[in-house]
């Protein structure tokens, strides 16, 4: 087994050398052959999300990289000031739109055991105008990140890029070496209902799932992780089967046609776990189900579905 966080460093400058317009394609290659030994694969994409970015004049030129450092800098933070001194730039502000890209390894026959590499790709566009004469926010926070304030056509001021996140090995996230993420006794819960149950039979968990990973500080200023498991066929299947109106056979052809669309037995029920705690309708339809006339689940899922029954949860 490779010194995998050994590589963190090699990771960095990989990304920042392959270009982006190349394809992700090309950067799976390029990772896979960094971590050889493992079999990565990219398993998930995750856009539509931004990030503050810099200011830069009407000719797209930059100014500066960092819009609330630049603010500090030349205003110290007075926006009354900076209106004034800048009402006539013509300066833009920026904001990095960004996409994650995931992969993913096994390190053994758990469930939790493998490897994920987080890739950001970001393109840096415009905004808005640094200022607008017919508007003035209430504060600095307001002018940093306005919520609303007309917006431009998001035209790109670079070529879109690469910057290496994380790697992350899950096993040690859930083996006690990171107490400090949060929903960690549902997430222990999770992996190990999916190696319990048939779904563990089908093969790797991780190119079935990723996990949404924030850091963030807690009361005492503590860093934490907030970890929590998302399908790579978010957004691409149906609403899970309706647990209020179905019933005996035609909830057993539900939940199993749900599954083969997701590509692997009792698929339904870790999406339920992963979603709004309405769908827990499902599982209570099926329980009914399985204490009358009908059979339709293997034993091993109804064990798992039966404990979920004791002490439900979600992740």
């Amino acid at each position: 087994m490779i010194a995998i966080l050994k590589k963190q460093e090699h990771l960095v400058e990989l990304c920042n050398q392959i270009s982006a317009i190349d394809g992700k394609e090309r950067l799976e290659e390029a990772l896979a052959s960094t971590l050889q030994g493992l079999d990565l694969k990219g398993t998930m994409t995750r856009g539509g999300w931004h990030r503050l970015g810099g200011v830069v004049d009407g000719n797209h030129a930059p100014v500066a990289s960092n819009l609330t450092k630049w603010v500090d800098e030349t205003a110290d933070g007075d926006l009354e000031e900076l209106f004034f001194n800048y009402r006539d730039s013509g300066y833009f502000v920026t904001q990095l739109a960004g996409k994650s890209h995931y992969f993913t390894a096994a390190t053994g026959d758990r469930p939790h055991q493998f490897v994920q590499i987080e890739v950001e790709e970001l393109q840096e566009v415009i905004e808005r105008p640094l200022i607008d004469r017919d508007w003035y926010p209430d504060n600095l926070e307001d002018f940093l990140d306005p919520l609303d304030y007309p917006r431009l056509d998001p035209e790109p001021v670079t070529p879109p890029f690469y910057r290496f996140r994380r790697i992350m090995e899950i096993d040690k996230l859930l083996d006690g070496q990171a107490e400090g993420t949060r929903n960690l006794s549902s997430l222990r819960r999770f992996f190990n209902d999916w190696g319990e149950s048939s779904a563990g039979e089908t093969g790797n968990f991780c190119r079935q799932w990723v996990l949404l990973l924030r850091d963030y500080q807690d009361t005492y200023g503590e860093s934490r992780i907030d970890a929590k498991p998302i399908t790579v066929l978010h957004g691409r299947l149906p609403e899970l089967p309706d647990g209020e109106q179905l019933t005996g056979a035609s909830l057993a052809n539900a939940i199993h046609g749900y599954d083969r669309l997701a590509g692997y037995p009792f698929a339904w029920f870790f999406h339920m776990l992963s979603s709004k705690s309405s769908n827990y309708a499902v599982a209570e339809a099926v329980l009914r189900d399985q204490m009358g006339a009908y059979d339709y689940l293997p034993a091993r899922d109804l064990k798992v579905l039966r404990r979920w029954e004791e002490r439900p949860y979600s992740v």
